[in-house]
C-alpha cells in the first residue's frame, strides 16, 4: 500500500482512544439509533477527488455493470454520538451470484493508514471475481481520507518542498531543519484540520465499520484487512469480538509493538527486500546492470545515496532527485516483485544521472500525480499514527538509537530512525504504546504473513494470532516476496483464503504456502 514521508508506512502501531477501555465494554448499545437504521442511496461512482488521488471514475465491471458509491452518516465524535456528523465515502460491487447463495458485504480495508479504499477496490477488483460470487465487494475512505473529511495540512508547492527535505541529518543545521519542517507540517494540519485531529484514531474507524456493518444488513462482519487494515481490523475484533465473521488479515501489522519498534522492524524488512532483489538480480542468466554480485549493488547504491546527499541529480521537471526521494522510490519498489525491473531501470539511469524514474517512484510512495497534485494520503498517514502513538521522541533519542537502527539497514536505518520525530510536535496526545486486539470469543480470523514482506515484517503474523487468541487468530505463512501475500496470485494462497471467506473452511493452523 501507498506509504507517507521517510518510509513511515503500514506497521507503524496504532491503538485505542482513552475511553475505550469503558466503551468496549458497552460497545453493543454504543450506536445511535437513527445512525444505524439510515439508508444509502447508491450511485454511479464520481471521478476520484482531489483528495482520493484525482483520475477517472472507475471502469465499470465485467459484465458492464458499474461500481456504486454512497455516503454514511457517522458521529463526528463517538464519546458524543448524537452530535455532529461526518460523511463516510464508500463503493460496493454487487455479488454476481444468486441470491440465495449472497453472504453478505466483503469490507476491505488496503492500509496505509491513509489510502483511499473508494480508489483502490476498482483497481483490484477483477481480484476478487471468486469472493464476489457471494459477497458484495465494499470498501471506504477511513474518516480523515479521501473523501471522507479528510485532512488537510500543506499545499501541493509546500508538499514539494517538503518532500525535498532531507530527511537524514548529517551535522546540527540539517538536523534543525528537518525539525522545523516537521513542525511546520504539524501546525499546518492544526491549522486546517483541527476538528478533526481528534477523531481520527484506528478505535473511530473500528467503530465506524461496526456502523457499516449494521446500515449495510449484516449481522456478522465480513472482513479483508491488508497491512494497515490487518491492524484495524485486530481493534474491530477486541472492542466488537461478537460481530466478527469470518475475517482474513494479510501483510500484518504486530501488534504488539511502539512506534520505535515497529520502525526499527521495518528497518529491518526493507533491506531484507532489497537484499533479495540483489540476489535475485545478480543471480538471472544475463549481466546485472546495477552490480555485478549482490554485495556490489548494495554497494553502488549506497554510493548513489550518498552522491545525492551532497549532489541531486535532475529528476522531473524543476525538481531535483535528493537522496531522500531516491530513498522513497527504491523502497516503493520493494513492495512488490513486479516492481523491481523498474527498480533495475531507475537505478540503472541514476547511475547515469537520470533521476526520473526514482522520482516518478518516489511520487507515487507521496500521492503525487503528474499534474503536481497531491492527495491526502501523507496527511492522513500521519494524523493517524500521531493520534495512535503516544510516544514522542525527541532529536537526542533519535541520535542514541542510529546505532541499532543503522546494523538493521544501512540504506534505509537513518530514515527509518529519524522519521520518529513526526509525531514530537503534534496537537492531540496519542492514545496508547500500542493497540489491543485481544478478541476472546471471535469467530477466527485468518492471518496470512509472508516472508519477504518489507513494510510488515513476517514475525508480526504470528505475533498478531497470538495476541487475537487462542482459537482466533489462525496463522498462515506465505514463502515469497513483497507486501502481502493474496496479490502475489499464488495459488495455495488465494484457494485457502477463498475457501475460508466462500465456505467458512478454516486451513489448518501453520499452513505453508510457496
Amino acid at each position: 500500500m501507498p506509504n507517507p514521508p521517510r518510509l513511515r508506512v503500514a506497521a507503524v502501531t496504532a491503538t485505542a482512544l482513552l475511553l475505550a477501555s469503558a466503551l468496549a465494554g458497552c460497545g453493543d448499545d454504543s450506536e445511535p439509533e437513527d445512525l444505524s437504521a439510515q439508508k444509502l442511496d447508491w450511485k454511479d461512482c464520481p471521478a476520484p477527488s482531489r483528495a482520493e488521488g484525482g483520475g477517472d471514475a472507475p471502469s465499470p465491471l465485467p459484465g458492464g455493470e458499474e461500481w456504486q458509491c454512497a455516503t454514511l452518516k457517522a458521529p463526528l465524535d463517538w464519546a458524543e454520538p448524537k452530535g455532529d456528523t461526518i460523511g463516510l465515502a464508500l463503493i460496493r460491487a454487487r455479488a454476481s451470484g444468486a441470491e440465495d447463495k449472497r453472504i453478505g458485504s466483503l469490507v476491505f480495508n488496503f492500509g496505509g493508514p491513509g489510502g483511499s479504499g473508494v480508489t483502490t477496490l476498482p483497481a483490484f477488483g477483477s481480484d476478487y471475481t471468486k469472493l464476489r460470487t457471494r459477497y458484495d465487494l465494499v470498501s471506504f475512505d477511513p474518516r480523515g481520507v479521501g473523501r471522507s473529511a479528510p485532512v488537510e495540512c500543506l499545499n501541493d508547492l509546500q508538499l514539494d518542498v517538503y518532500f525535498e527535505q532531507d530527511a537524514t541529518p548529517d551535522d546540527a543545521a540539517e538536523r534543525t531543519a528537518l525539525l522545523d519542517n516537521t513542525k511546520e507540517f504539524n501546525a499546518a494540519c492544526e491549522e486546517n484540520s483541527e476538528k478533526m485531529l481528534p477523531h481520527v484514531r484506528t478505535t473511530d474507524a473500528a467503530r465506524d465499520m461496526d456502523l457499516m456493518r449494521q446500515v449495510l444488513g449484516d449481522d456478522k462482519l465480513y472482513y479483508f484487512g491488508i497491512s494497515y487494515g490487518t491492524e484495524l481490523g485486530g481493534v474491530y475484533a477486541h472492542l466488537f469480538p461478537k460481530r466478527v465473521g469470518r475475517a482474513v488479515f494479510d501483510a500484518v501489522v504486530d501488534p504488539t509493538q511502539s512506534s520505535e519498534q515497529g520502525s526499527l522492524g521495518q528497518a529491518k524488512g526493507f533491506q531484507l527486500a532489497l537484499d533479495n532483489f540483489a540476489e535475485d538480480c545478480t543471480s538471472q542468466p544475463t549481466d546485472c546492470p546495477v552490480g555485478d554480485t549482490a554485495q556490489d549493488v548494495q554497494k553502488r547504491i549506497a554510493k548513489l545515496l550518498a552522491d545525492l546527499d551532497r549532489n541531486p541529480i535532475p529528476g522531473i521537471g524543476q525538481r531535483p532527485l535528493t537522496q531522500t526521494a531516491a530513498t522513497n522510490g527504491i523502497a516503493q519498489a520493494l513492495y512488490s516483485k513486479d516492481f523491481w525491473e523498474y527498480l533495475t531501470e531507475g537505478l540503472e539511469q541514476a547511475y547515469d544521472g537520470d533521476g526520473r524514474v526514482l522520482m516518478l517512484l518516489s511520487d507515487s510512495m507521496n500521492g503525487r500525480s503528474e499534474s503536481g497534485e497531491y492527495s491526502n494520503i501523507a496527511a492522513a498517514n500521519i494524523s493517524v499514527n500521531c493520534a495512535d502513538d503516544k510516544p514522542r521522541y525527541t532529536a537526542a533519542q533519535v541520535e542514541r538509537r542510529l546505532p541499532e537502527f543503522r546494523a538493521a539497514s544501512p540504506l534505509f536505518g537513518d530514515f527509518m530512525a529519524w522519521s520518529m520525530v513526526t509525531c514530537t510536535d503534534w496537537a492531540v496526545a496519542g492514545a496508547a504504546d500500542h493497540p489491543d486486539v485481544s478478541a476472546p470469543g471471535s469467530a477466527p480470523i485468518l492471518v496470512v504473513g509472508n516472508t519477504g514482506d518489507p513494510a510488515t515484517p513476517y514475525e508480526g503474523a504470528r505475533r498478531m494470532a497470538e495476541a487475537l487468541g487462542a482459537g482466533v487468530g489462525i496463522e498462515m505463512t506465505y514463502k515469497g516476496q513483497g507486501h502481502g501475500a493474496y496479490e502475489s496470485k499464488n495459488a495455495c494462497v488465494q484457494d485457502a483464503v477463498n475457501g475460508y471467506l466462500l465456505t467458512g473452511r478454516v486451513p489448518a493452523a501453520g499452513t505453508v504456502c510457496s
